[in-house]
Order: structure tokens, then C-alpha cells, then sequence
């Protein structure tokens, strides 16, 4: 296990508007069973990390994702509204199908990496990484541990890009987080956050042979 400061960035687990592919942003959707299912089982991965905190989003499927971690640490979940998911403006409640339909040209240019307005009236990607990116840098503050922030597929995805300095025309080049699964930040020798693991349904392990870059 590493002894430096650690980030966890895990998607919250299935709702029934990710299975019917519908723009979720702030709208407050539960899990569903599967959801449900996804959270406990990962949770028993996660608790391997021995994390020091673990803070959520404020919307409700994080929460609940979160929950299942807590409750086998007896560790109590920090809410930070900052952590949410893209406000998706008109969009939410609607199918890709009906905003390619409704909103053609900004719903495609956005899904294509656009720097818009999320259904005109929502957020930026580049305003959502400044938020998340802020709640995760006053939480790592001072911080030697392994900390676990449960957020949300875009959330995640932009602050992994502002994080690991990837210039925003660059961040689509991050695939997506499945849902209840993972990325995980280390900090290197220089105090540089790098990737250890994307997507990840384990617990990172040594990476042997970095120093002749094998």
C-alpha cells in the first residue's frame, strides 16, 4: 500500500436513468438494486485501502454509494456539494436521443468536447473540474492518507483532467468510469498527481520495474 497521499474518484453505482441513457446532472435519481449491488460489492475492494475520509457528493446516489464504504469502516461520509455532476440545464430528464433531436448542434458539439453551457442554462466542463478540483484539494490539504471522493461519471472525468494537467481539448482521451468504479491519484516524487489506475474495479498494485521504464 503507498504511504503518500492517495485519491479516490469513484462513480457512484447504476440508477435506472443510466440504464434508459438519461442526462442525470443535479436532477436527484437513487440507485437502483443493481446500483445497489455495485456500491456493497465495491465497497469490500475499497475498504483494502484503509482510507482516512470519505466525502460525497450531496446528491443521492452518491450518498448511498458512499454509505455502503462507511458503514463497513465506521467512518462517517463528508458531504461537499462541489462533488456533484454537471448541471445538464435543459437537458436533464432527457434521452441522448431526445437532445440530439431538441438541441442538435450544442448537445453534439458538447458530447464531441465543446467547452458549452450544458443544455444551454447548465455548466461548462471547465467550471465543473474548478469546483470538483477545489473540493479535492481542500480535503487532501495536509493529507498523508488515502481519501475516497464519491461523485459522478463527468464530475470525475473533469477533474482527472485538471488534475493530471491535461490541457481541456485532451480530456475526452480519459474514457469513462463504469458505474461503482474507480481512479485512483498518487503523488509522485516531484509532488505531481499521476494515474495509477482508471476504471478500476481492484486496488492498485506495485508498479515494479518504473525506474527503467519497463
Amino acid at each position: 500500500m503507498s504511504d503518500s497521499p492517495r485519491i479516490v474518484l469513484w462513480r457512484h453505482g447504476q440508477t435506472d436513468w443510466n440504464i434508459q441513457n438519461r442526462f442525470q446532472g443535479h436532477s436527484d435519481i437513487p440507485l437502483n438494486k443493481v446500483g445497489e449491488y455495485q456500491a456493497a460489492h465495491a465497497a469490500k475492494i475499497l475498504a483494502a485501502m484503509t482510507p482516512s475520509k470519505i466525502i460525497a457528493s450531496d446528491l443521492m446516489r452518491a450518498k448511498q454509494t458512499a454509505s455502503k464504504l462507511s458503514e463497513l469502516l465506521n467512518l462517517p461520509v463528508a458531504i461537499d456539494s462541489d462533488l456533484r455532476e454537471t448541471n445538464g440545464g435543459n437537458w436533464e430528464g432527457k434521452t441522448g436521443e431526445q437532445n440530439r433531436e431538441e438541441d442538435h448542434e450544442r448537445f453534439t458539439g458538447w458530447l464531441s468536447g465543446d467547452d458549452v453551457r450544458a443544455g444551454e442554462i447548465g455548466e461548462t466542463r471547465t467550471e465543473v473540474a474548478e469546483r470538483a478540483v477545489r473540493a479535492i484539494e481542500k480535503a487532501m490539504k495536509d493529507e498523508s492518507g488515502t481519501v475516497v471522493f464519491v461523485t459522478h461519471g463527468g464530475a470525475a472525468r473533469c477533474a482527472l483532467g485538471k488534475l493530471l494537467g491535461i490541457a481541456y481539448p485532451q480530456w475526452a482521451a480519459l474514457g469513462g468510469l463504469s458505474n461503482a468504479c474507480w481512479s485512483v491519484l498518487e503523488r509522485d516524487r516531484n509532488d505531481r498527481w499521476t494515474l495509477a489506475e482508471h476504471n478500476a474495479g481492484s486496488i492498485p498494485e506495485p508498479v515494479f520495474g518504473n525506474e527503467t521504464g519497463a
